[in-house]
């Protein structure tokens, strides 16, 4: 922890994924054109990796309907592979599996993928996706399965030592992090953020940058941005949407031996997403649910055995009446439940038969956290007061580390046309992101 300077040219509000890469990436172009203090501190109101990057279930994909969303996601795979060793990061790729009412907008994903040269391979048809999935494991068995697209980039990371990572590249480029450091206000004049008002003094800054996850609803405020956001519908009329929400989101780790979940030839496999429309029953044979569900799940040693999750919940209250404090697994209220108790080892049970009978080993500690959306479900990257960066990954954040590549350039003067479709403005424009047929809120 290092003292708050009473001023920086840059002021990054949040060490997670975000704030650190943007950090790390503006000091190291600093540090390339001679510039050995780059004058960047970065604030923590607990800690790096306190919030939601520090509980990240960690994967690692491209896998978006969106085009915007493919294209940046390409970006950010290319620094996890660049740094692979200092971020704990695992190219494994990724499988995502789908029920017919999903293989159009696959095979979309699979085709626009091929036009940006991102390597991946699809799969038609029931008995083509059951020969191949079933040469990768030979005990898959899941019901209702019409595709699958196999990309081969992708993987997984450490969600803890991949943040690390970060901060200490950071910290050898010449950015401070000062921990315990909570924003409480800012200081607007002449159309920019002057003051940064924390519990520990001011700091006057140049530039801002606010990258705070499921935290956003509370910095927006202090800046004193628009709180909804009017959408035109196609009928001519509008809607006005709360500009955030909160889900609930849902992982969890079966505690298995290293090793379980292996191809057939041992090795590690890909990260394994299944959205499924198959009924699905418990060990028991009690009925789990008959609509579209959703998991994921990846080895990891890190976390002691099988590792993932399923859709996340919304959390069915406005927003600001949503506690965020105390976070993740430390909270009373906002955690995973016997919902994801019953359904998630259920579900694995009905991908590959080495799961059965395991539900029992699913570990009960607390687990989940909550993940902040804007009304289309995809982030908001965008100035604002002239000289404020905000980075609301509307909980997509983990895995696009290049955002704050993105954005370090933007702020050095060099727009960045990967991030125009993530402008507020595109609500107001009529030009939310389009949506797929998911059970996920971020697909």
């Amino acid at each position: 922890m290092s003292d708050l300077p009473s001023s920086a040219e840059f002021v990054v509000v949040g060490a997670g994924i975000h704030g650190l890469s943007t950090a790390w990436h503006l000091a190291k172009a600093l540090n390339a054109r001679g510039v050995t203090d780059p004058d960047i501190v970065v604030l923590d109101k607990t800690g790096t990796g306190a919030g939601a990057s520090g509980i990240a279930c960690g994967v690692v994909r491209n896998n978006y309907y969106q085009p915007a969303m493919r294209e940046l996601m390409a970006h950010s795979v290319r620094i996890w592979e660049e740094n692979a060793q200092d971020f704990s990061y695992h190219d494994v790729g990724y499988l995502q599996i789908s029920p017919a009412r999903m293989t159009a907008d696959v095979a979309e994903i699979y085709e626009q993928q091929r036009a940006i040269g991102y390597a991946s391979t699809f799969v038609d048809g029931t008995a083509d996706t059951g020969r191949y999935l079933r040469n990768l494991f030979p005990d898959w068995r899941a019901q209702n399965i019409c595709s699958v697209l196999h990309e081969k980039h992708g993987g997984y990371a450490n969600n803890m030592a991949s943040v690390r990572g970060l901060a200490r590249k950071a910290l050898a480029a010449g950015v401070r992090i000062i921990d315990h450091t909570t924003v409480q206000d800012f200081d607007i004049d002449g159309g920019a953020v002057t003051v940064v008002r924390t519990n520990l003094g001011t700091v006057r800054c140049g530039q801002v940058v606010i990258a705070v996850g499921p935290w956003i609803r509370d910095l927006w405020r202090m800046l004193d941005l628009p709180e909804t956001v009017t959408i035109p519908t196609p009928d001519g009329g509008c809607v006005e949407r709360a500009m955030w929400r909160y889900w609930l989101l849902q992982e969890g780790t079966l505690k298995v031996e290293p090793g379980f979940l292996t191809d057939r030839n041992g090795a590690m496999p890909p990260v394994v997403h299944v959205d499924s429309d198959a009924v699905l029953h418990d060990e028991d044979g009690a009925l789990v649910t008959d609509s579209l569900w959703g998991i994921y799940f990846k080895p990891d040693s890190h976390f002691g055995g099988v590792q993932g999750g399923a859709t996340p919940t919304p959390v069915h209250r406005p927003a600001d009446e949503v506690a965020v404090d105390p976070y993740g697994p430390a909270s009373p209220d906002y955690v995973t439940g016997e919902g994801f108790t019953q359904m998630w080892p259920a579900a694995l049970a009905h991908c590959l038969g080495r799961f059965e009978g395991t539900a029992h080993l699913l570990s009960r500690e607390p687990s989940g956290g909550l993940g902040c959306f804007t009304p289309d479900s995809f982030p908001v990257f965008d100035r604002f007061h002239d000289n404020v960066t905000v980075i609301a990954d509307s909980n997509h954040g983990y895995k696009m580390i290049g955002v704050g590549d993105l954005v370090a350039r933007d702020l050095l003067g060099t727009p960045q046309p990967l991030l125009a479709p993530f402008r507020l403005s595109r609500f107001a424009n009529g030009l939310p992101h389009p949506v797929s047929n998911s059970p996920f809120p971020w697909s």
